[in-house]
C-alpha cells in the first residue's frame, strides 16, 4: 500500500509518504508558506523512494479543524493531484491527527485535542485507542467556548494543542479531575494522518476528488467571509 499523506491545518506544514508499511515525511513549522512547501514536499518525498504518483494508491489529508488558510491551501493541492493522477482521497481529521501523535511520541491513549479556533473558542474533539492502536473518537468535534467544553467519563486524560496552551485555565478547571498532563505545543503530523488513513482506504471509506472537501465546524464564519 502507497499512500501520500498531508496536512496544513496549523502553523506546521507536514507531507508524508507510507511506502509498504515504511513512513517518510517532511514536516517544517512555516506559518504563511504552506502553499510554496506542500507540492515541493511532495516531490521531495516521492524522488528519494523512487515512486512517481501513478504507483501511489491513495491520497490522504487533514480535512480540518484548524485555520481556514491552511486547509483551503491542502484541500486545493489534494484535489488538483487527485484529479490529475485519478486518486481517491481519504480526509482525516486534524484533532484527531494530534491525538494519534500523542499515542505514537508518548504513549498516550486517552486525548483531549483542542485547536485555538480565536474568538474565545477552541476546536475540540475526545479519542480512545482501539484494539488497533488507532485513535477513534469518543465524543463529537466540536467549535465551542472552552468553558463550555463538553463533558467526558473517565481519568487519566491527555490534553493537547494550542487550545490548551491558550486557555490551559479554563480547560484545566473544568477537567481537573479527569486530567493526567497537558501539552499545549503539540501540532498536527502528516505521518498520523498516514496512519490513520490506511484502515480507512482498506475499508473503501475513500471519496473522489470532487468530494474532498474541508471541514471548518465553525461554518458561518467561513460564510461570511465570502460577503
Amino acid at each position: 500500500m502507497k499512500i501520500i499523506a498531508l496536512d496544513s491545518s496549523t502553523e506546521a506544514c507536514s507531507v508524508a509518504l507510507l511506502n509498504d508499511g515504511e513512513l517518510t515525511s517532511q514536516h517544517e513549522v512555516a506559518p504563511r508558506k504552506h502553499a510554496e512547501l506542500l507540492l515541493p514536499f511532495i516531490d521531495g518525498l516521492l524522488t528519494e523512494s523512487g515512486l512517481t504518483i501513478s504507483q501511489i494508491d491513495a491520497i490522504a489529508f487533514g480535512r480540518g479543524p484548524g485555520a481556514f488558510t491552511g486547509i483551503r491551501i491542502a484541500t486545493g493541492v489534494v484535489q488538483g493531484v487527485a484529479y490529475a493522477s485519478d486518486l481517491p482521497v481519504i480526509p482525516v481529521s486534524t484533532l484527531a491527527t494530534m491525538a494519534q501523535g500523542a499515542w505514537r511520541e508518548q504513549g498516550e491513549t486517552k486525548v483531549i485535542a483542542a485547536i485555538d479556533a480565536r474568538m474565545n473558542e477552541v476546536y475540540w474533539g475526545a479519542y480512545e485507542l482501539d484494539g488497533q492502536q488507532l485513535m477513534q473518537q469518543t465524543v463529537g468535534e466540536c467549535v465551542v467556548k472552552p468553558e463550555a467544553s463538553p463533558e467526558i467519563e473517565g481519568h487519566d486524560w491527555h490534553g493537547c494543542g494550542s487550545g490548551w496552551e491558550t486557555y490551559q485555565d479554563t480547560l484545566s478547571s473544568r477537567y481537573h479531575l479527569q486530567l493526567k498532563n497537558i501539552e499545549g505545543a503539540r501540532l498536527p503530523n502528516a505521518i498520523d494522518v498516514a496512519t490513520l488513513a490506511v484502515a480507512r482506504f482498506q475499508a473503501g471509506d475513500v471519496v473522489e476528488a470532487a468530494h474532498a472537501m474541508p471541514v471548518y465546524l465553525r461554518d458561518n464564519v467561513a460564510e461570511k467571509k465570502k460577503r
